[in-house]
Formats: structure tokens, C-alpha cells, sequence
């Protein structure tokens, strides 16, 4: 048994999150805050011209772990059709970030397992450019960062398979120079190999010397950093076009924009076997601005840098299989030290032109994979009348990750096992957010008597069920008849042949209604009484020219249905339907209707 235990939970840790479950949308953009109105004109540069669902980058620092406020972000994300990539952060100490802690993991799963998704993938990245000693408490320490990413990754991965975790992506242009940079490769070399040499295999080199091997990458039993990638689901790459954040979109191999290609062989190299779809949350030019306060050492206009993402999102990110998402940095910051490298404008709500050249390229309509959880809810009766039409509650609850629209595809639909076509019309569905609940009327239409029914509410998107309901059993059953018993005051007992009946639901919705019927010696009749649900009550109206109407309560049954009303007295001479100043007035004014009812 305990083989078997520890069997199912190493399974279920290498469970690796599916990217999609249908079409990508490769687009994305880095932000700096997620203020509502960048997120807003965000959604409008990557999900323009056909797209939807791209991506944003957002940073999350210790001490902003707010559950309100980033919940608040994700459902504007989710309305936005906005899919999160979340990097973690410490907080700043001086001119360094506090260096993460392998104790403060715990604090950092709870938080982030708290919230509500915007799509199944949960994407996180574990910091950022720990190569650099200023993003490391001051100084670049591979080892540990190896320890603590292993010990967060590990723990995401147990709260919830669904978190897709990401290694920091890392400066490849960094100088060899410790402690304040380290060389990317000799960072990953010391991370890899280094910190855990005394527990790899040895093997003989081409060289014939012993070196230690990194293919054992994939062994779920060893404790040591290198099952780091048994826990990681992707590469987070900074692909940069350096020097100087000006190379040329043609440019390729380490510091270009091509760098995480250099970064994949690296990891191959290293013996990392895992195939690791890539998420470029990094990238782009900067614009040098002339000015006295600051050297310059090159220039880019705007026009080139929009003619450069042009050429390697077409040329390079969107035709790469490997490439599911591309951020570039950053979106809007209105200061030293990324002024230039900002899409919006300084002070201003206007963006630089590759804003607009990328919102005008080409983009896919994507389709992520979102949790459905929820319910639909009825209590419908069992013992409708045939021929009849009924307006109905469902109740729709939402306990997972989409918003159910119409414009988002969903719909509810139904499934009978009955004989026959069933005639219905549901409300489309309308903006029925995680954890709301909302009623849609359900119209229905019988036919011919049949005992034996069943139906079932299916939840569709594009025409694909999401969720079922339990079966809704039923009968219909023949129309029910009525006789009723009445006096008209003062005479006892009389006739006529123009009365009418009215007959209200518990919702006061008038559902039948008969004229001209006839009555002797205060009994009537009245057949084939539709729209009744049997067994359920109802209330009864009689009206006659000139009197007051009478009501009564009765609940409807399959045999015999009988109805007494008080006496009707001979008061509405305004035909309004009830007693009022109105009367006296018409009274006077036809003097007749008087002797009418008292000879």
C-alpha cells in the first residue's frame, strides 16, 4: 500500500497542465501595475484584429498579498478575456530585493491557491533574474535560489497540479562577475551541477575523465535541486535584442531575440530532457531619446521599433511551435529607468506606434481551458395538462472560471427522452459570473397527453456540454374542468350568459381566462382548462357587467374541480371593477340601472 501511495502522488506531481484546449493567441504585453484602464487598453492591443485571450505579465510583490484586490484584478482579467502570468516578488531593501526564503513558500501557496483563476493554467514565474545580485539580497547565489525554487515549486504543484510553474527568466547578457552578475550558463551550471555533484552519477567523458551526469533529471527519487524540472511546466525567457536593447530583429543565438532558443540548447546541453513550451514574459527595444540629462549612445525612433516587432512576431515568435506567449516589457511606466522602453506615451493617453502596428497584426482567437464547476437547479411539478403553455424558474450557479454569456458561446439547451418534439424557449444567457446565481424563465409548450416524460437542462459551449442537470420526470395529463357555484344579490339564484372567469398563479400572472359563459341557477361550467398545473393552487376570478368581482382559492386535481363564490353584488356601475366614487357618479348620470337590479 505504501508503494502504491507513493506511486500515485509522484504521478500526480508530474502531471503537467495542458497549455490549451484549443487555439493560442501568442499575444501579450508586461505590466507594471494593473491599473483598470491599462488593462483595458491592454486587452485592446492583444486582443484586436481577430484575437482573444492573450496574455499579460503582472508582478506580485510579499507585501501586497491583498486577496481582495487581486481577485478584484482576475475578474477584470476574466471579463477583459486577460490570461494572467503572475511573477513573484519579495519587496525592495535599498537598492536589492529581499532575498526569498524557502519558510516563506507555505505563506505564498495559500495566497495564490486562494484566488479564482482566470483559466485552469495557473502560470507563475518564481521571481526574477536571480543572475543579477541586486534581484538576490545583493548578491547572485545559484544554489540557493535551486533550493528555494525547488521548495516553491514543489509545494505549488502539491496545493494544485493546475499551477503552472516557471523558473525565473534570466539577464543572458549578464557579465561574469560575482557577486553582483553571474554568467547565465555558469549561473545554470552551478545551479544544476555544482550544487549537487556529490549525489550525481559519474560518468567517463569523451576525455576519458569521470564528470557527472545530469540525465537522471527525470528520477523522481532523488532529493537533490535537480528535480527542479520534474516540477516545472515551462521557460519563462527574457529574450532581449542586446547590445544595448537595439540588435536587430534578424539577429539570433544568446542575447538577441532569439535567446531562449540559446537557452533551450543550454538546458539540453545540461542534460534536461523535458520539453518545456516557452513564454517570452521579457523582450523589446528601447527608444533613446535625446536629451542633456542622459547619454546617448544610440537611437531608435519609434518608427523603427514598431518595424521591428513586426518583422520578429512574423518572422520568429508566431511561426515557433515552442513559443506560446510573448510579453514584451513594458507597457506603461512614466519614469526612469524604462521611460523608453514604455508603450504609452509620458503624461499622456496616447502609445508609441508599435502599440498600433502590433494591434493591427494578425492575431488567433484563443481558446484556454477554464474549470466549469456549478449547477442548474429546478423544482419543476410533476402534473402538467396537455395543450398548455408554462413559463418556469431555472436556476443557473456558477462555481468555476468562465463567465457564461451568450457572446462568450454558451447556451442552455435541453435533452428529452420524450416521444415527440418539445416545443421551448429558454432567456439567453447573460453575464452569470463566478459565484453568482441567476434564474432564466424556462417557456414551455405541451402536446398530446403522455404519462411517461423526461428532460434534462444541458449547459453548451459552442455547442459542447459543459454541464447537465438531474432529469426533470413529468406528466401531462388531460385538461382538467371546473364547475362553479354563485349568487347574484339580491336576486337569489339567477342566470346569465356573460360571465367571465380569470384564474391567477402564486406569481399573480394571469394564465386562463374565459368570457361569455353562461350560468343558471347560479351553477356554471367551464371545460378544458389549460396552462393548470395539478395539484398546485390557484386563484379564481368571476366577473359579471355592473358587479363587483368575486375571488376563491382552489387547487386543481384531475377529477371533479368545484368553486363557490361569494354573492355578487351590483356595485361597479363604471365597469372598472371595483367599488368607488365612479359608481355614484354613473348611477346618477343613468338613473335605470338602478331599477335594473332593484325592481
Amino acid at each position: 500500500m505504501k508503494k502504491l501511495v507513493i506511486l500515485i502522488t509522484t504521478f500526480l506531481l508530474l502531471v503537467r497542465p495542458s497549455l490549451a484546449s484549443g487555439l493560442n493567441n501568442k499575444f501579450g504585453i508586461h505590466l507594471a501595475q494593473p491599473h483598470a484602464e491599462d488593462l483595458q487598453s491592454a486587452a485592446r492591443l492583444v486582443n484586436s484584429t481577430g484575437g482573444d485571450w492573450g496574455y499579460v505579465t503582472l508582478v506580485i510583490q510579499e507585501n501586497d498579498r491583498k486577496k481582495d484586490k487581486w481577485q478584484a484584478v482576475f475578474d477584470q482579467l476574466r471579463q477583459l478575456h486577460l490570461i494572467p502570468i503572475i511573477r513573484l516578488a519579495t519587496q525592495a531593501d535599498g537598492d536589492n530585493w529581499e532575498r526569498p526564503k524557502k519558510e516563506g513558500a507555505d505563506d505564498w501557496v495559500n495566497f495564490l491557491d486562494s484566488l479564482n483563476w482566470v483559466v485552469k493554467n495557473r502560470y507563475v514565474i518564481l521571481f526574477n533574474e536571480p543572475n543579477h545580485g541586486s534581484e538576490w539580497g545583493g548578491e547572485v547565489d545559484a544554489e540557493d535560489y535551486a533550493k528555494v525554487v525547488l521548495s516553491f515549486a514543489k509545494k505549488l504543484k502539491e496545493k494544485n497540479p493546475d499551477f503552472f510553474v516557471m523558473l525565473a527568466g534570466l539577464d543572458a547578457s549578464a557579465p561574469q562577475g560575482p557577486p553582483a552578475y553571474e554568467d547565465e550558463e555558469v549561473f545554470f551550471k552551478k545551479m544544476l551541477i555544482d550544487s549537487v555533484s556529490d549525489s550525481l552519477p559519474s560518468v567517463v567523458a569523451p576525455s576519458g575523465r569521470l564528470e557527472k551526469s545530469l540525465h537522471a533529471v527525470g528520477n523522481p527519487s532523488s532529493s537533490t535541486p535537480i528535480n527542479i524540472f520534474n516540477y516545472v511546466d515551462g521557460w519563462a525567457s527574457h529574450s532581449y535584442p542586446n547590445p544595448d536593447f537595439s540588435g536587430s530583429p534578424w539577429d539570433s543565438g544568446r542575447g538577441t531575440i532569439r535567446t531562449y532558443q540559446w537557452e533551450l540548447g543550454l538546458l539540453k546541453s545540461l542534460g534536461v530532457e523535458k520539453e518545456l513550451p516557452v513564454f517570452i514574459t521579457e523582450t523589446g527595444w528601447e527608444r533613446q531619446v535625446q536629451s542633456s540629462k542622459f547619454k546617448v549612445q544610440s537611437y531608435l525612433d519609434e518608427n523603427t521599433v514598431a518595424d521591428y516587432f513586426r518583422i520578429v512576431f512574423e518572422n520568429v515568435w508566431l511561426p515557433d511551435e515552442r513559443v506560446v506567449a510573448v510579453t514584451p516589457f513594458i507597457f506603461n511606466y512614466q519614469g526612469q529607468p524604462f521611460l523608453d522602453f514604455s508603450w504609452q506615451k509620458l503624461q499622456s493617453s496616447d502609445f508609441y506606434q508599435q502599440y498600433y502596428t502590433v494591434q493591427s497584426l494578425e492575431k488567433i482567437h484563443g481558446e484556454p481551458e477554464q474549470i466549469e464547476k456549478g449547477g442548474i437547479n429546478f423544482s419543476l411539478p410533476m402534473n402538467l395538462v396537455a395543450q398548455s403553455n408554462y413559463q418556469f424558474d431555472i436556476k443557473l450557479k456558477n462555481d468555476g472560471q468562465a463567465i457564461w454569456d451568450k457572446d462568450n458561446s454558451y447556451s442552455l439547451t435541453i435533452v428529452s427522452d420524450s416521444e415527440g418534439k418539445l416545443e421551448y424557449l429558454i432567456d439567453d444567457l447573460k453575464d452569470i459570473r463566478p459565484f453568482e446565481e441567476k434564474e432564466l424563465r424556462f417557456n414551455f409548450k405541451t402536446g398530446k397527453e403522455n404519462k411517461n416524460n423526461s428532460l434534462r437542462f444541458v449547459l453548451n459551449k459552442n455547442g459542447k456540454k459543459v454541464l447537465e442537470s438531474n432529469d426533470w420526470k413529468f406528466q401531462i395529463l388531460p385538461l382538467p374542468n371546473l364547475k362553479f357555484e354563485l349568487n347574484l344579490f339580491p336576486k337569489l339564484n339567477d342566470q346569465g350568459k356573460d360571465f367571465e372567469i380569470q384564474i391567477f398563479d402564486k406569481k399573480e400572472n394571469l394564465i386562463f381566462q374565459k368570457k361569455n359563459l353562461p350560468a343558471f341557477a347560479g351553477q356554471g361550467s367551464l371545460d378544458n382548462i389549460q396552462n393548470i398545473v395539478l395539484g398546485e393552487r390557484y386563484r379564481v376570478v368571476v366577473l359579471k357587467p355592473y358587479y363587483l368581482p368575486r375571488q376563491n382559492f382552489i387547487v386543481f386535481n384531475q377529477q371533479e374541480n368545484k368553486i363557490k363564490f361569494k354573492p355578487l353584488a351590483p356595485l361597479d356601475f363604471s365597469l372598472d371593477g371595483r367599488l368607488s366614487s365612479q359608481d355614484l357618479i354613473s348611477l346618477i348620470k343613468h338613473p335605470f340601472l338602478f331599477k335594473l337590479f332593484f325592481p
